[in-house]
């Protein structure tokens, strides 16, 4: 992909979608019924598909204002707890005096932002002082905040459960005792910063870790995705993946793999499925469908929101989980020490799988329960959920009632 020939070219759109996206407010019959109307609102549906048919790099907003917490409604207030140059942790602190488990949603640094998981931290909030990595488009990030590898992924996420075990005014239990969850691709780097701060002895070591669709160890009944990372050498990968960060943007000249590189990937692996969902938004239009064709509005306006990644990361990512399988084979290092999950004892595994899931399938995250032989038997579980593919497995009406309930229960039970 050439990154500056993409963003030239989303450039010269975008005035001519936000056009056709006015148009298509303006031409919408006031009257649905009069003569003409019809006409009007196959013109106007046709407008607007083709308006909110664009890839964009800003952040959506969580937009989780108030949620329920037992019989009460409260409100919901962001608060950035820490920062760095390539993300934050963010903390939804609610209006309540209950103190609840603190839990950090570890959030996947994939091409989509951390928004992806709205439902599921709207789910989480009933029951949890939820906070998650909310981390930052490489392309804002200027060259002068250095580089970000998979050692940076997890030094965050071992900073980030520092920070919540040391926060005073949380809503959680006062001192250490948080918990983790990841979901998909962080997996992986959040088992090595439990690893790593079971291995010092750290303090703030989770009292629970649930690890959800991820690529714990890639060999057990290998999906499109990991066959793809192996037919090509990682030369390959940076030669075809990676591209500069145009000149006008902050990031200017650092080398990322764009994140719509990962989005055209994730689509023509359901190219059909995403053509059928744009043609039945016509139709949803044309026929007066409105909540129908605002829930496809929202769903797309997340789905092609995208953030990019620091090449190092990526290609380390690639190498080192996808094609060479360090972390199940013993070889994972953290700024050249060996990772070893053998070494965690205190904290409690929960690892969730869909049966359908295409992008990790069935076997590759419950490796990670061999890999933990350190933990009793009795604080390692396992939750397989039928009738659900990658994403059902954090959202949707399976994560809230089924999945979510075991998750919630393994929390409780080691808080």
């Amino acid at each position: 992909m050439n990154y500056e020939l993409f963003q030239a070219q989303a450039d010269f759109m975008a005035p001519y979608q936000d056009y056709a996206r006015g148009m298509a407010r303006l031409l919408w019959p006031s009257h649905p019924h009069q003569y003409g109307a019809s006409s009007m609102r196959r013109m106007s549906a046709a407008l607007d598909v083709m308006g909110n048919f664009r890839v964009t790099h800003s952040r959506p907003d969580f937009g989780i204002s108030r949620v329920r917490v037992g019989n009460r409604i409260v409100d919901v207030r962001e608060e950035v707890a820490h920062t760095t140059p390539f993300g934050k942790l963010l903390h939804f602190r609610k209006d309540i005096d209950v103190r609840q488990p603190r839990l950090l949603v570890a959030a996947p640094m994939s091409g989509h932002f951390a928004t992806l998981l709205r439902g599921t931290v709207r789910t989480l909030l009933q029951d949890n002082d939820v906070y998650i990595t909310d981390w930052t488009n490489a392309r804002d990030v200027p060259l002068s905040a250095g580089r970000f590898d998979l050692d940076a992924f997890v030094d965050h996420i071992i900073t980030f459960l520092e920070v919540m075990g040391e926060d005073p005014n949380g809503q959680g239990t006062e001192g250490p005792g948080s918990h983790v969850l990841a979901v998909c691709q962080p997996t992986v780097p959040v088992l090595a910063a439990v690893s790593v701060m079971a291995q010092t002895r750290s303090r703030f070591q989770p009292r629970s870790m649930t690890l959800m669709a991820g690529p714990i160890d890639t060999r057990i009944s290998p999906t499109k995705v990991n066959e793809l990372a192996r037919e090509h050498p990682i030369e390959w990968f940076e030669r075809s993946m990676i591209d500069t960060v145009p000149w006008r943007f902050q990031g200017a000249g650092r080398r990322v793999y764009p994140g719509l590189t990962q989005l055209t990937a994730f689509m023509s692996m359901n190219m059909e499925r995403h053509m059928r969902a744009h043609l039945n938004q016509y139709k949803a239009l044309v026929e007066g469908e409105l909540a129908a064709a605002e829930a496809h509005r929202r769903f797309y306006e997340e789905y092609f929101a995208v953030m990019d990644l620091p090449a190092e990361f990526f290609l380390q990512t690639v190498k080192a989980i996808f094609q060479d399988d360090d972390l199940p084979l013993g070889r994972m290092k953290h700024h050249g020490e060996t990772v070893r999950p053998a070494a965690i004892r205190r904290t409690a595994v929960l690892t969730v799988e869909g049966e359908n899931d295409d992008i990790c399938s069935v076997g590759q995250t419950m490796a990670a329960l061999d890999l933990c032989e350190g933990i009793p038997v009795t604080m390692r579980r396992h939750h397989l959920q039928t009738g659900v593919g990658h994403y059902g497995v954090f959202n949707g009406k399976r994560w809230n009632a089924q999945i979510y309930p075991v998750v919630r229960d393994l929390i409780q039970a080691t808080n």
